[in-house]
């Protein structure tokens, strides 16, 4: 079997592993970790977080990079894994003893974006996860609202972000999330200013993109065990071997999308997975109209065809003030992307929009573009 070109370091997987069979331990560590930096995280309060959400695959990666370069803001990058509980004391580890890698390389999905150990990336599911060790059972709703009580949790969760913004030295903190999709009304109720980008795609596009994606990483998984280690790690279970779908409260749906994937319905089972998670954006947003006020919904196409606009868009929903320069800067390395054809036949197009027209025209409508 050919080697994966795709690698994670000896390094990464031996502390991911030691992580893994002590996570208690670890945030004992974090607590102790907040103890010893109180006076200092004092002085980082949280001021309107901004989380971009939505299935993976929907431009959440390109919008972190464009939010990540504000100068006010934070957000985890590569380097904090696997010892995500600690960042202070694990960033003062690599600062001193070991060579950051500041080459680009182009990420794990081949999908012309270029990463460093400093590039922005999605991390904080590693501690949703040491928390609510049941949030990825696909036989169990994920669905966290304002009912939802985990003091614990609450109080650490709300230090590590203090953390993030001391280590970074920002103001205003940013995540990429994909899964917080289903936790929007809990993250309101821990911060009431809080601030979301929600984006969406055409689903035949979609559903398009999360196939390819899927087989690659089966196949650079079958290659290289260690690439499912980190995916199971770090909180992704978006496509691959370990591929879950996200339980937004109907068990039959997710009964119903695995069933077709362990028959090879792959496209019904992805357009299906589709429909579910955004009618629960669209159910869940028209219910509270403050959340709907707090999220914008960005049209990938639209963010292709017109970056400047939509980037303008959501600084402006987000309270970031930008520099026209940076702006178009920005706007100008953004675009539809040509790197491959679309996958789905005639008849597969047909299955996607059978399962997932409705609710995309409902997301159209509360995106402002119906």
């Amino acid at each position: 079997m050919e080697k994966s070109k795709v690698t994670v370091s000896v390094f990464e997987d031996i502390l991911g592993r030691f992580h893994d069979v002590w996570p208690g331990l670890f945030r004992r560590l974090g607590k102790i970790e907040s103890g010893f930096f109180s006076k200092a995280l004092d002085n980082y309060p949280i001021d309107r977080p901004i989380y971009i959400t939505g299935l993976a695959r929907s431009g959440t990666t390109i919008l972190l990079e464009c939010l990540s370069s504000h100068p006010l803001v934070a957000t985890h990058c590569y380097r904090d894994y696997p010892l995500l509980d600690i960042p202070l004391f694990w960033n003062r580890f690599l600062d001193r003893a070991a060579k950051t890698n500041d080459s680009l390389i182009e990420r794990f999905h081949k999908d012309r974006i270029f990463i460093t150990a400093t590039s922005p990336e999605s991390m904080e599911e590693m501690i949703w996860m040491s928390f609510f060790p049941a949030c990825h059972d696909p036989k169990k709703s994920q669905v966290l609202d304002a009912d939802c009580i985990a003091s614990d949790f609450e109080e650490y969760y709300k230090s590590h972000i203090q953390k993030i913004l001391f280590l970074r030295k920002g103001s205003r903190y940013v995540s990429k999330a994909n899964y917080h999709i289903s936790r929007l009304c809990y993250l309101k109720k821990l911060f009431p200013d809080v601030r979301f980008v929600i984006p969406f795609r055409d689903p035949t596009a979609h559903v398009g993109s999360l196939l390819r994606q899927h087989r690659y990483f089966c196949e650079e998984e079958e290659k290289a065990p260690r690439i499912l280690d980190y995916m199971r790690r770090s909180g992704h279970f978006e496509f691959g071997l370990d591929r879950r779908p996200i339980h937004t409260g109907d068990r039959k749906i997710i009964e119903d999308i695995q069933e077709l994937w362990r028959n090879k319905e792959e496209v019904r089972g992805l357009a299906k997975l589709w429909a579910s998670v955004y009618r629960f954006v669209v159910n869940t947003l028209m219910n509270d109209g403050d959340l709907l006020a707090r999220s914008i919904l960005v049209h990938y196409d639209d963010l292709c065809e017109s970056p400047a606009v939509m980037l303008r868009n959501i600084y402006r929903h987000c309270e970031l003030e930008v520099e026209e320069g940076i702006l178009n800067t920005q706007a100008s390395g953004i675009s539809a992307p040509s790197y491959y054809a679309p996958l789905l036949t005639e008849k597969e197009t047909d299955i996607v929009h059978f399962e997932a027209a409705g609710v995309y025209k409902q997301m159209l409508k509360l995106a402002g573009r119906e």
